[in-house]
């Protein structure tokens, strides 16, 4: 994995907004209505393109292929496993009835109706042996992927995919009906969703693990004490780390962050709480969110905590939940001030989380306002470089 050795190095989350042309025929296609499967295997290739030329052309070094083929984590599980099927909705988001949603419901109850996902909804039910059948999807990804980058010079590709974790989380996750435990539920995910992460790093790409879940684990029940709690959250690691057997640390970057939504966030755990656990997973280096305002005083942590020899911090240095383009000179102190404390070559910059997790036609932040934003990034990281090393 490429570390930040003479600059401070850029890169992102993985999600980007889907063109709505796109979007309409992923609609169509997750809800089984006719549509031209060439056109759309062809749009998407298109929109791989599109979305990495403008990161090249805005300043990103570590590039992805901004999940333009996946609608989102629970339709990507159901195309790409079996052993699944979705119950219809209950009409209520799992997101109303969550700690946060509970604090703030009128606000939630109109973030929802704003933007709702496209394709069916309705909770996952796992009803028989999980087996991965995603093969050929993975493939199509990374030979996209592999096509949007010819004649073109970046630093680094990374590609992202989702660890069991994601599905067995509080609030939301897949209840389980075939497997004895949420144990034996846990580890038959991780090792089909192992065939994925083998597939991307076959392919020469860094894997990311893309997981929301570390941060909501660790509230799996507010009865249990905080040190049940904890042993719950290992748990899980003990399976990605199972899952992850045999990829060398320096092919895996592990992401966790509290989601996509702009709400308040007053119920977000701290990073002290879960830096110890994030550290423990199998990855050389760690992204997370720093930038927004509920979090933007965390770099503190690591005065106390010591990075491990060889890893890598990708700290948010840039909002992902508000429109508001963040200074380059703001984006530099937070680069700074963090390698002061864990070395330059230690950091590479990046927004809080991804910008369109799941498909839909409104977005929290509008998409060209992403790019002013990458933009920003790179500038920001260009003065960074300047006070750490001297040079542009």
């Amino acid at each position: 994995m490429k570390r930040s050795t003479d600059r401070i190095l850029t890169t992102h989350v993985g999600s980007l907004a889907r063109p709505t042309d796109l979007l309409d025929m992923m609609d169509a296609r997750l809800k089984g209505d006719p549509y031209d499967s060439e056109a759309y295997a062809a749009r998407v290739r298109n929109a791989v393109a599109d979305c990495v030329r403008k990161q090249l052309e805005t300043g990103i070094d570590v590039v992805t292929d901004g999940e333009q083929s996946k609608p989102g984590f629970n339709s990507y599980v159901v195309e790409r496993l079996t052993g699944f099927e979705r119950q219809a909705s209950a009409g209520r988001p799992p997101r109303l009835d969550s700690e946060e949603g509970r604090a703030f419901p009128e606000y939630y109850e109109q973030y929802v109706k704003r933007r709702p996902p496209i394709g069916p909804s309705g909770p996952l039910v796992c009803v028989g042996p999980i087996t991965y059948t995603g093969h050929a999807a993975v493939q199509t990804d990374i030979e996209n992927l592999k096509v949007a980058l010819d004649g073109l010079q970046c630093e680094e590709v990374f590609m992202p995919a989702i660890p069991a974790g994601f599905f067995v989380h509080p609030n939301g996750g897949t209840r389980n009906t075939h497997y004895r435990t949420q144990e034996e539920f846990l580890h038959a995910l991780g090792e089909a969703l192992r065939e994925e992460y083998l597939a991307i790093t076959d392919a020469g790409f860094i894997l990311q693990i893309d997981d929301p879940s570390l941060t909501r684990l660790y509230h799996f029940d507010p009865s249990l004490s905080l040190e049940e709690r904890r042993k719950g959250s290992e748990l899980y690691i003990d399976a990605l780390n199972h899952s992850l057997r045999g990829i060398p640390p320096e092919r895996i970057r592990y992401h966790t962050c509290y989601g996509i939504d702009e709400g308040p966030r007053v119920t977000d755990i701290p990073l002290t709480d879960y830096v110890g656990l994030m550290l423990k997973i199998n990855a050389q280096a760690y992204s997370y969110e720093q930038a927004n305002p509920r979090h933007d005083h965390e770099w503190h942590v690591w005065e106390d905590v010591k990075l491990p020899d060889g890893k890598i911090l990708i700290p948010g240095v840039v909002s992902h939940s508000t429109n508001i383009v963040d200074h380059p000179e703001l984006i530099a102190e937070r680069l700074v001030r963090l390698a002061r404390l864990v070395g330059r070559e230690n950091v590479i910059a990046a927004p809080d989380c991804g910008f369109a997790t799941v498909a839909s036609y409104d977005l929290a932040v509008h998409p060209t306002v992403v790019w002013a934003k990458f933009q920003a990034m790179k500038e920001g990281a260009q003065l960074a470089t300047q006070q750490l090393w001297g040079h542009n």
